[in-house]
């Protein structure tokens, strides 16, 4: 019996490990894209310009708008 308790510690110490540094760097990297976000307002427009699109403030407002509320997800 003696021979179990510190294996059983041992596991349970790594899943907590591994749980909470989850947890820790899921939080560090929803923060750092909110706080620099992969796309911005001129990006989009240089982007829209390329496609062919004559881009309207309104258009560029509703993609962003859309690309922000998928990242909220």
């Amino acid at each position: 019996m003696g021979i179990w308790v510190p294996i059983l510690v041992g596991i349970l110490a790594l899943l907590a490990g591994v749980a909470l540094g989850f947890f820790i760097a899921r939080k560090y990297m929803m923060n750092y894209l909110k706080k620099n976000p992969p796309i911005n307002e001129q990006m989009l427009k240089v982007m829209m310009m390329q496609m062919g699109m004559k881009p309207s403030q309104k258009k560029i407002n509703q993609m962003l708008k859309a690309m922000n509320g998928q990242m909220d997800k």
